[in-house]
């Protein structure tokens, strides 16, 4: 999932929009060709998880919309009111039907004793009840969700709280939840798989400006909401624009197989780190012949890599670790949920899901390997494969989300890296440079888009792309290749099943016509709840990739950082251009005293040294001098 939250597309303006930029256009003949053609190598007739995703429904939210966030609207389920009836042309058939079982929302009866709120966020929350209240897992959108809980049941205490993994999607709501001062006392623990505050806060930091970025992008914030633009995220309908906090966890489990007694309730856990997350786990309630899958198992293929960014997953570890659940909990399971979708019931149902996931990525693992040992690159090797339709045909195995495609070519680079061995591709030209040369040997600009644009009348809409690329990247004030551009992306997007690659076909669409959009508030921006949970080493990491190493590498700095709210000290040298710490040994000539907030703040640039030093929340022994310039 994304981590950082951008503002809303509502407020967004755009740098130097370009001139009578065109609306979105309709879907070509060949689009809608293309689409009908989908439509009929699909079994549309099988209805089931539209009786699955309505099953055990309580109750919803009326009118169904959360107030809050930067535009006043947190949530708006009715802005997607329009995935109704048949696809139109300008989306794939496969991800609208996607989109109506995402719209589905309310609170649900899993089993007696455990509930989940879903469709108000991309994410579900669950509930699950214990001897004295609640146990909630992945908060998120909380205030609403619990309202619904507690107007079903009647108000009850927060017991515990559980989170899956490390994505905030499945954190962020906990001040929705309980208080600082209730975990603080013991009364609510936090429990989380091993890893978890470092993967939370390590993704969210250490790339955070260009993960936000690339966001926008996946998950269409950007875009307005309808049948030309952003229609759903495959994995939810999209992410939430609100602010997201977080509590560390007051206890971590460290192995497989532990079991905890929480509130009467038994829990027993599998660490499954590396699949979806860094840090993630699945768990099993005896009591409740339940099994949470986490976000290991839904209703999509998911990512090996996502194109946000994030660490390659493990595609041959994520397997394994689903056919261990298969083979420890199945017996005496008689449902599965997670923290996406829908649940399954049932043991043959429950086989068939899990199973059918397992062996999706057990096949995505092995056939790009194999194909690699014989030679064949990451982009061959992703247009050589075709899943068995025994697994490929299985609805929960569609692109909506993760997309065989981009999956293979992260297994390929799990084992293999960028590099495709062919010695042309080992030091290639950078892209504006190649570009013009391109141009220029195709026969310049006009030539290009000349051919460029007979090729998009035949539907080449790949192609076009590739080349007309080169012409924006050699000139990106010629408005003509933009447009063509655009228009090329624009009928992939409309094509695409998978809903980040719609998305992302359909963002850059938009921003080749208006200009690059402009975010404030977004560059480097991490919220106080990720600042307060960070600790000291990674402050000085994150000011690390922060620094500007050709300046840096012409002073010679050190000084000491006390952090106060830490009662830790850390030395840092910077020399040759990089920025190194380790815990002082000694009192250095300066000795820097603020809490972890401030220090993030003066390296944001969000405070001044001056500013700080005068309201007291830095105080400098010593010379002021290698701090400052720091």
């Amino acid at each position: 999932m994304c981590h950082l939250t951008p503002p809303s597309w509502r407020s967004v303006s755009y740098v130097a929009r370009m001139p009578d930029a065109p609306e979105p256009k309709p879907a070509s003949p060949a689009t809608t060709s293309a689409n009908a053609d989908a439509a009929t190598r699909l079994d549309f007739g099988d209805t089931a998880d539209f009786e699955r995703v309505q099953r055990g429904l309580l109750s919803q939210l009326d009118p169904p919309s959360i107030a809050g966030g930067f535009a006043g609207t947190l949530w708006d389920v009715d802005a997607f009111a329009f995935a109704a009836g048949d696809a139109p042309p300008s989306v794939h058939p496969s991800l609208w039907r996607q989109a109506q079982l995402n719209n589905v929302h309310g609170l649900f009866e899993v089993v007696p004793g455990i509930y989940q709120v879903r469709g108000y966020d991309i994410s579900n929350v669950t509930f699950v009840r214990s001897d004295r209240g609640w146990i909630v897992i992945d908060p998120l959108t909380v205030a609403a969700a619990r309202g619904l809980v507690d107007a079903h049941f009647g108000p009850l205490p927060v017991v515990a709280v559980i989170y899956t993994h490390s994505h905030a999607d499945h954190y962020g709501g906990i001040r929705g939840v309980v208080t600082d001062e209730e975990v603080a006392s013991g009364d609510v623990p936090v429990i989380a798989p091993a890893g978890f505050l470092e993967a939370a806060i390590s993704e969210n930091v250490t790339a955070g400006p260009a993960m936000t970025r690339r966001a926008t992008y996946m998950y269409g914030v950007l875009l307005p909401k309808g049948p030309l633009a952003h229609v759903d995220a495959g994995l939810g309908k999209t992410i939430p624009l609100g602010d997201r906090g977080l509590i560390a966890p007051t206890r971590t489990i460290e192995e497989s197989g532990t079991t905890l007694e929480v509130d009467g309730v038994p829990i027993e856990f599998q660490l499954t780190p590396g699949t979806e997350a860094p840090s993630e786990m699945n768990f099993h309630f005896p009591s409740y012949r339940a099994l949470c899958m986490a976000e290991n198992c839904t209703a999509t293929l998911h990512n090996v890599y996502t194109p946000r960014g994030a660490e390659i997953r493990d595609s041959l570890g994520w397997s394994t670790y689903i056919d261990d659940a298969l083979e420890q909990f199945l017996d005496r399971t008689d449902v599965a949920f997670a923290s996406h979708h829908w649940p399954r019931w049932g043991t043959d149902d429950i086989a068939a899901w899990l199973g059918g996931q397992r062996d999706l990525y057990r096949f995505i693992h092995d056939e790009t390997m194999r194909l690699a040992n014989h030679g064949h690159t990451s982009v061959e090797i992703a247009e050589m494969i075709e899943v068995p339709a025994a697994l490929g045909d299985e609805w929960f195995n569609r692109d909506y989300y993760g997309t065989v495609n981009h999956n293979v070519k992260a297994v390929y680079q799990r084992y293999l890296g960028w590099f495709d061995a062919n010695p042309a591709h080992l030091h290639e030209l950078a892209p504006v440079e190649a570009a013009t040369r391109f141009v220029d040997y195709m026969g310049g600009a006009d030539a290009v888009l000349d051919r460029a644009r007979a090729d998009f009348e035949r539907g080449e809409y790949r192609w076009v792309a590739q080349v007309v690329n080169h012409v924006v990247f050699a000139d990106p004030a010629n408005q003509a290749a933009r447009h063509l551009q655009a228009d090329a992306l624009e009928q992939l997007g409309y094509q695409a099943e998978s809903g980040p690659w719609r998305s992302f076909y359909l963002s850059g669409a938009q921003e080749l016509r208006n200009g690059t959009p402009s975010l404030p508030g977004v560059r480097g921006a991490v919220s106080p709840d990720v600042m307060s949970a960070m600790t000291s080493a990674m402050v000085l990491d994150n000011c690390a990739v922060k620094l500007h190493g050709p300046r840096a590498a012409e002073v010679a700095l050190d000084f000491d950082v006390h952090f106060t709210d830490r009662g830790e000290t850390r030395h840092v040298v910077i020399a040759n251009g990089v920025l190194r710490h380790r815990r002082a040994a000694s009192a250095a000539a300066t000795v820097v005293r603020a809490t972890v907030p401030t220090v993030i703040a003066l390296t944001s640039e969000l405070q001044t040294v001056e500013a700080a030093q005068e309201s007291g929340d830095l105080v400098v022994e010593g010379l002021v001098e290698p701090f400052a310039t720091f």
